[in-house]
């Protein structure tokens, strides 16, 4: 336990119960705060191209995990600036472009589309060129999919043996329903979450990730605290920061915490260090206690949450820089490169 997290501060732990009643906190609970300012400090010692080690916490130095905000992460951050940004401004060549890069989630597979196809865009699409393309990188040995979270084979409803021509299968008939106009004509993010929901192999989990990611182009106007949907790895997370929820949803959590945010780093004496004057937005809170309940499987062990018992994937650093640029109707780029000054 030296070195993390964990062991940083003593909590008035009955406070903690009063402002939070009916729901009941456990240590980790502050661990999450604690692991939210420490993660953003690492972004930006990395941003401003500080020399590693970059924490002093152990836990943070061996393992992987994502950034405070989600945006800020590489995928996403690719999906923005080359994917989101660049090419035709068309909303079905955006849409189909968004969604073809999340069905793989995976930023060799888009390079390798580009490079083998050429321009990745909806009117020169062709099924039988795209899956051959995907075929042969999986013939030779080719991962073209993300780790990050698993994608069911949509097999019986489409017919075809490899997952890929499924999901090509899937964005076509997206595109044949024109889904995105269906998704630029409703007025919140729940009713863009339920007609993604609706279609074949796209869950509650999936749905949720893919309108924040439609969310970041100018198809949709939605705002990130009006709607957030918590995943498998949230609920372990939260189960872990609460010994009781006392009658409230993990829905309910996540939105209490995210508007409790400046309380809770004051509580600590913690200070955070927003992006761009961007504070936590409800699917970065989300995303926190999935990261929680990752940095707790070695911090707290004896704690059980859903399911795994240790994380999978050691900190590899990538020492290519990202130039960091996020979607511009935030209005924070501007920010954030005086902030590096």
């Amino acid at each position: 336990m030296n070195n993390t997290l964990a062991c940083l501060g003593i909590t008035d732990i009955e406070t903690v119960k009063k402002t939070w009643a009916p729901a009941m906190p456990t240590e980790v609970f502050d661990t999450y705060w604690r692991f939210a300012v420490e993660r953003q400090a690492i972004f930006f010692r990395r941003m401003k191209k500080t020399l590693g080690p970059w924490t002093q916490d152990a836990i943070l130095q061996e393992y992987k995990f994502t950034n405070a905000y989600r945006a800020s992460d590489r995928v996403s951050q690719y999906l923005i600036r080359k994917v989101i940004y660049q090419g035709d401004p068309a909303i079905e060549e955006v849409f189909f472009r968004i969604i073809l890069f999340k069905l793989f989630n995976k930023i060799e597979t888009w390079e390798m589309l580009t490079r083998e196809l050429g321009t990745v865009c909806y009117r020169n699409y062709s099924f039988k060129k795209y899956n051959q393309v995907l075929s042969q990188a999986m013939i030779g040995g080719k991962t073209i999919y993300s780790a990050a979270y698993i994608m069911p084979s949509g097999n019986s409803t489409f017919g075809y043996t490899r997952k890929h021509s499924n999901h090509l299968k899937l964005l076509e008939m997206m595109m044949k329903n024109r889904v995105y106009d269906q998704i630029a004509n409703v007025t919140n993010m729940a009713s863009a979450f339920e007609i993604l929901r609706s279609y074949p192999t796209i869950g509650d989990f999936l749905a949720y990730q893919l309108v924040v990611d439609l969310n970041y182009s100018e198809l949709t106007k939605f705002s990130e605290m009006e709607f957030v949907v918590p995943g498998p790895g949230a609920k372990s997370g939260i189960k872990k920061c609460f010994k009781s929820l006392g009658g409230l949803t993990e829905l309910e959590i996540i939105l209490r915490v995210t508007k409790r945010q400046n309380d809770e780093f004051e509580r600590l004496g913690l200070t955070f260090q927003d992006l761009g004057g961007r504070h936590l937005h409800l699917i970065d809170c989300q995303n926190l206690f999935c990261e929680v309940d990752k940095y707790a499987r070695v911090a707290y062990p004896q704690l059980n949450g859903y399911g795994r018992t240790r994380i999978k994937q050691k900190f590899n650093p990538k020492y290519d820089p990202i130039d960091y640029w996020y979607p511009p109707k935030w209005g924070i780029n501007e920010k954030l490169i005086a902030d590096m000054d």
